[in-house]
């Protein structure tokens, strides 16, 4: 029975220090966008049809979640993943991105990219 409870405290050691070896390599980014609202329904299609199909076609772009203010829709905030920073600095040169940059460019007021550190996470299976 010790053994057994060894082994499972090793196993549980190594997948945590893999996994944290994993997430600290991660390069996650929060947008904090503001869209002109004329152009909001517009601007809501383009960053959808990017997100998927980022999501879709690049192994390296591993989590998008787009969240808009509930007072202010036109108050966009999303939260990027990649699985480091070269699958972003690939992701940016695609030709999907480069068309959403092209489509919205007219549709953005501001734009705030702002870097940030994973400190946890919690998720149902």
């Amino acid at each position: 029975m010790k053994t057994v409870i060894t082994i499972l405290a090793v196993c549980t050691l190594f997948l945590n220090l893999n996994a944290s070896a994993q997430t600290s390599k991660q390069m996650v980014r929060l947008a904090k966008i503001t869209v002109y609202p004329a152009q909001l329904a517009s601007y809501n299609a383009a960053l959808k049809k990017q997100m998927t199909t980022a999501v879709a076609t690049e192994p390296g772009v591993l989590t998008y979640y787009a969240v808009a203010d509930k007072t202010d829709a036109s108050h966009i905030t999303i939260l990027e993943i990649y699985a480091d920073e070269a699958a972003y600095k690939k992701h940016i040169e695609t030709p999907h991105f480069k068309e959403y940059k092209a489509t919205v460019q007219n549709m953005v007021k501001s734009l705030e990219l702002v870097d940030v550190d994973l400190i946890a996470a919690a998720k149902k299976p």
